[in-house]
């Protein structure tokens, strides 16, 4: 086993009573990130300070995983996050792991950041699986995986972050909105009524998912499957 350390801090826009909802309840969890159940009084909380800091631990054997959530209020509306994560990797390659780690931790922060700016207070329904989304076919594990899974969006292939785009996959509902994130593996897109996000976990071994974080009331149960069976038929 090997630990790892994801420590990051960034800026958020809103105060500190509302970062707290979004990182330290479950349905605010489900806006960014997935659902997670939190309880203050289980087994491994560590702090719980309302609203300037959460953390949990669990441990088996040698075995860890610590999370830490700091939040200072920074006078103008806005607070700084600090946030630890820190664990142990079992018998993965670990260079690996923890460059997925590091990479999903800058997107999940990125998509908190997105969500206090534009959805904060609107109930979320997460659409995907807890915690990996909806994943597409083993075929998309493959080296390609990520632009194949763009390309079939019908996403530029010079598109940039600020970009608007007009998505129009077939079957699934048209996406109007912003790329709000693109890296290497990784892309947001806002719009009106939810966030959307993709994860080209092919780099990592896996193949390829999409989130989604709704504020217009959809099904999720219809919504998953219908991106799920086009996951299956665009990335066969």
């Amino acid at each position: 086993m090997q630990e790892f350390d994801c420590s990051r801090e960034v800026v958020l826009p809103a105060p500190p009573d509302r970062v707290w909802e979004a990182v330290a309840t479950t349905a605010g969890n489900a806006a960014w990130l997935f659902p997670n159940e939190i309880d203050a009084s289980g087994a491994g909380a560590r702090a719980w300070e309302p609203p300037a800091r959460f953390a949990i631990r669990h441990e088996q054997g040698e075995w860890f995983n610590d999370l830490d959530f700091q939040i200072e209020d920074r006078g103008d509306g806005t607070s700084a996050l600090r946030y630890a994560h820190r664990g142990v990797f079992g018998d993965e390659v670990f260079s690996v792991q923890n460059e997925a780690i590091q990479q999903h931790t800058n997107f999940y922060l990125h998509t908190l950041g997105e969500y206090l700016a534009h959805f904060d207070g609107r109930p979320a329904i997460y659409i995907g699986e807890v915690p990996g989304g909806i994943q597409g076919p083993a075929a998309s594990a493959t080296p390609d995986g990520f632009d194949r899974l763009k390309r079939a969006l019908g996403l530029a292939p010079d598109a940039r972050e600020g970009d608007e785009v007009s998505l129009d996959p077939a079957g699934l509902e048209r996406i109007d909105g912003t790329v709000d994130y693109l890296s290497e593996h990784f892309m947001g897109i806002r719009t009106a009524g939810a966030l959307y996000c993709f994860f080209g976990r092919n780099a990592f071994g896996g193949p390829v998912a999409v989130s989604i974080h709704a504020f217009d009331g959809r099904d999720a149960e219809q919504a998953g499957a219908a991106w799920r069976g086009w996951l299956e038929s665009a990335l066969a």
